[in-house]
Parts: structure tokens; C-alpha cells; sequence
């Protein structure tokens, strides 16, 4: 027995649930960009000074 459904028609149905959605990934990205671009900018200077610290207080092999 043959489906009233066109081949054509269901390969569409197909290739749109697998598209994922890109609306969403756009949004994360904005929201990533967004909070990033705040803590950036409100504690920058702070940040760089820990990074400082940090990397200062790496000694190298052997020594310690």
C-alpha cells in the first residue's frame, strides 16, 4: 500500500527536524559575548593582576 505523503515531502520533514536550532546558539553566543565583555570590564585590572601573580609564582623545573 503507498503513502498519500510524497517522497519529497517527508525527505523536507526530515531535513528541517535535523536542522537544530540555530536561534539558540545564536543567543548563547550573545549571552556569552555579553558576560565576558561585563566581567571584562569591571574587573579587568584585577584579572591581569591575579594572571601576574599567578605566572610570577611558577618556578621552573627543579627548583622549588
Amino acid at each position: 500500500m503507498r503513502s498519500t505523503d510524497p517522497e519529497g515531502a517527508r525527505a523536507a520533514k526530515r531535513r528541517a527536524a535535523e536542522r537544530g536550532d540555530v536561534p539558540g546558539w545564536v543567543l548563547i553566543t550573545l549571552m556569552t559575548a555579553g558576560l565576558v565583555t561585563t566581567i571584562w570590564a569591571l574587573a579587568g585590572a584585577q584579572l591581569a593582576e591575579l594572571f601576574t601573580q599567578a605566572i610570577s609564582s611558577v618556578t621552573g623545573p627543579g627548583k622549588r
